[in-house]
């Protein structure tokens, strides 16, 4: 082998060289300088100012209450003093989301809520619940609370609902058979699609 390497020597120096180069290269095609992290703050986040709902029936003090925006109408009532002795809670939901502008009506035992054709207008027509309607998740019950709306029109906006998809706006419950400027007019203030 000693011959062999005598006789080739400038083959193996030329091929260790090689080697040597290849290695140096690869090496230098991939070292990349370090670069200096930048740690930048976050930008701020739009936080959603209060909400204002009106709290009246019977309760403590009726009034108009800014609250937080993810408050529910148990938290409306505790605003406003909680419900007086004979308060019937029993018949609102206390666990339902708030939403601004929303009239919370917390009535006393023996009142039956009253139905929204029945309402005085002071009160916006608000729903017997005296919830705002989701138009996107409400049951046919819900539905026929709205003024104009009875068990043939809600059975319309339930198949339109699962037919077409989610409402996109209030607004887009007039292309629903039945429900024209008239009855929207009357629905408007009590429905949302969120």
């Amino acid at each position: 082998m000693n011959q062999w390497l005598e006789r080739h020597t400038i083959f193996v120096m030329g091929l260790v060289g090689l080697l040597i180069a290849a290695s140096l290269g690869l090496f230098a095609f991939k070292w990349q300088p370090i670069e200096s992290i930048r740690i930048e703050p976050p930008l701020p986040t739009q936080t959603p100012g209060p909400i204002r709902v009106y709290v009246s029936g019977a309760v403590v003090l009726p009034d108009v209450y800014s609250l937080l925006p993810d408050a529910i109408v148990r938290d409306a009532i505790q605003a406003a003093g909680g419900p007086i002795e004979g308060a019937d809670v029993s018949l609102i939901n206390l666990a339902q989301p708030l939403q601004d502008g929303m009239h919370v009506y917390v009535p006393v035992i023996g009142e039956t809520m009253p139905q929204p054709s029945q309402m005085d207008q002071t009160f916006n027509d608000v729903p017997a619940t005296g919830m705002i309607i989701n138009i996107n998740t409400a049951s046919q019950a819900e539905l026929e609370t709205l003024p104009g709306i009875g068990p043939a029109i809600a059975g319309r906006i339930i198949e339109y609902r699962e037919s077409q998809g989610s409402f996109n706006s209030i607004e887009s419950i007039m292309e629903v058979s039945g429900i024209g400027p008239a009855t929207f007019d009357k629905i408007k203030d009590l429905i949302t699609v969120n």
